[in-house]
């Protein structure tokens, strides 16, 4: 088994830090793709652990399994050795939480993007749906084709949450607009085939797409390099994306996974730990688009008006964005 990491303290603390520290042991599973994935994981790692480590003077503690069998090994070790709560990061880890979580009724556990249905885990769901409304409403702005194009990683409802609420978004702003979609594969390998990614875009910028929107992890790597490529635009997940091909990238659906773990550590910290659905959606800021120096010469002050109404509406319930997931289907 891979060893068990330790994040440094990046401050110096007192006395009464070292106390409150050596009584509080959060850590974190990252799944498989590890916590420098460039998108979910890293995250996690960028604006959870090491946030907290730096504003807190508390270690955490970190596991990165190398296959699915570790997943539960990590969970119990750090179960065992006390830590608490113990964030995994991921759908994939929601057998392993289940079992672990029940081996130990005194940790508290939480999980990204499942249900766990146990009184000492938490599970924290997002409305990607929303983000991916916002970010498919600006594709549309742009698109000089009314061709726009998705790769989404694994087939699962989850990323076609994604999906619909893309071309949602797209089609609000352009009605007769066309969305391509493809899926990259049928088990968790499709979030990491930058080649897989690349030749999907590529098949549908050779149909007109000029923007294309990624829901597909690592393989995303390759969505991104075939657009710039090709000269068009395509749009990041996860984490703000826009620094990996500058000009290229037209925003990226940010998704708070780092915000909503360091949320949770914090809450436990200080003794108000809940388990349960905790959901992070476009009002709680869970989930948004960004703009940044990568990327604000592509967005116009009228595009970054529109997009920012359209958000309000959403927010304000006037636009009901669908769920992919309440009926398994993208009938809107």
């Amino acid at each position: 088994m891979k060893a068990l990491l330790t994040l440094a303290a990046a401050t110096v603390i007192g006395m009464s830090g070292a106390a409150v520290a050596a009584d509080f042991k959060p850590a974190v599973v990252y799944d498989t793709a590890g916590k420098f994935d460039k998108s979910f994981n890293e995250a996690v790692f960028r604006n959870g652990a090491e946030k907290f480590v730096t504003e807190t003077g508390i270690r955490v503690r970190e596991f990165e399994p190398q296959n699915e069998e570790q997943r539960e090994q990590g969970l119990r070790t750090l179960a065992q050795r006390g830590q608490s709560p113990i964030v995994a990061v991921g759908f994939n880890m929601a057998s392993a939480v289940t079992k672990v979580a029940a081996e130990f009724p005194d940790v508290q556990f939480a999980i990204i993007d499942s249900v766990v249905d146990l009184p000492n885990v938490q599970s924290m769901l997002f409305a990607e749906h929303e983000g991916s409304f916002l970010v498919g409403a600006l594709a549309a702005m742009v698109s000089e084709t009314d061709k726009v194009g998705f790769v989404g990683g694994m087939d699962i409802p989850l990323i076609s949450k994604f999906a619909c609420g893309y071309e949602q978004g797209v089609k609000y702003v352009t009605e007769n607009a066309e969305v391509f979609q493809n899926m990259t594969g049928s088990t968790p390998a499709a979030f990491g085939d930058p080649a897989r990614g690349s030749e999907l875009a590529k098949s549908q910028i050779a149909k007109g797409a000029d923007v294309v929107f990624a829901a597909a992890g690592g393989t995303g790597i390759g969505v991104y390099q075939a657009a710039k490529d090709e000269g068009v635009y395509a749009i990041g997940v996860d984490s703000n994306q826009n620094y990996l091909q500058p000009g290229t990238m037209l925003t990226s659906m940010v998704k708070k996974v780092g915000v909503a773990t360091y949320q949770t550590w914090k809450d436990a910290e200080a003794g108000n730990f809940q388990p349960g659905i905790k959901v992070f959606d476009l009002a709680s800021g869970g989930v948004d688009y960004a703009i940044d120096q990568y990327n604000e010469a592509l967005i116009t002050d009228e595009m970054k008006t529109k997009v920012e109404a359209i958000k309000a509406d959403i927010i304000a319930g006037k636009i009901k964005v669908h769920d992919y997931t309440a009926t398994m289907s993208c009938t809107y």
